[in-house]
């Protein structure tokens, strides 16, 4: 694998950042498409590590590597919404940012994917969709026709999104939700493992369970 990701020449150059498990993941993703030549990080401890060959750098790799595209992907259900800030304290350019998508998704050549994003194994993102930038999708989740994800907003795995939903911008879907054709979800939502989501959720509100109910604010 490290091979690999060093190997193609003629692709283009990524760098990670943080080094997280999203970064770990769109390692795979990237293969075929992009050769990463590291992860970022901040934290003293991971800087200087390597994983699979591919080392963890300071933020002067930015500089160092300026040809290089970067993917941000940031974020937690603890963290989520800190992403707009930590990614936009990277002081990059919009044209700077890669959109990278696993050789084993589906994207309708109908739907409309925006800068910094990170589509990973298995998702299907059908016609007419909108995800806007600085959004990560994980493994076999499913957007609908006409769903709208919000900048920012993070969807865990096995989601599925029904037809004409609207997340608003910096949420989090736990892994194995799923939402009701034509939901509105409020931006800073958090929508919990597995929950069933099958009516409109307000802005900043945390609901769990099947029905989803809401409990609160994190």
């Amino acid at each position: 694998m490290a091979a690999m990701q060093h190997s193609g020449g003629s692709l283009p150059q990524l760098l990670l950042f943080p080094f997280n498990g999203n970064a770990i993941e769109a390692l795979d993703c990237a293969a075929g498409a992009f050769a990463v030549v590291g992860f970022i990080d901040d934290s003293p401890d991971k800087i200087g590590r390597e994983y699979h060959g591919v080392p963890v750098l300071t933020r002067e790799a930015l500089a160092e590597h300026s040809d290089a595209m970067v993917l941000a992907v940031p974020g937690s259900p603890r963290s989520y919404r800190d992403r707009a800030g930590i990614i936009n304290g990277l002081l990059l350019a919009p044209e700077r940012y890669a959109q990278v998508i696993h050789r084993g998704a589906t994207v309708s050549s109908q739907a409309d994917v925006g800068h910094n994003v990170l589509i990973m194994a298995g998702v299907v993102v059908t016609s007419n969709a909108r995800i806007h930038h600085h959004v990560c999708i994980l493994p076999n989740t499913v957007v609908h026709h006409d769903v709208v994800v919000g900048a920012w907003s993070l969807i865990g795995s096995n989601v599925s999104v029904a037809g004409g939903v609207i997340l608003g911008e910096n949420c989090y879907v736990g892994s194995g939700a799923s939402i009701r054709d034509g939901v509105r979800i409020g931006d800073g939502a958090l929508v919990g493992l597995g929950s069933t989501v099958t009516r409109h959720v307000p802005p900043y509100a945390v609901v769990v369970g099947s029905p989803a109910k809401e409990l609160g604010q994190p």
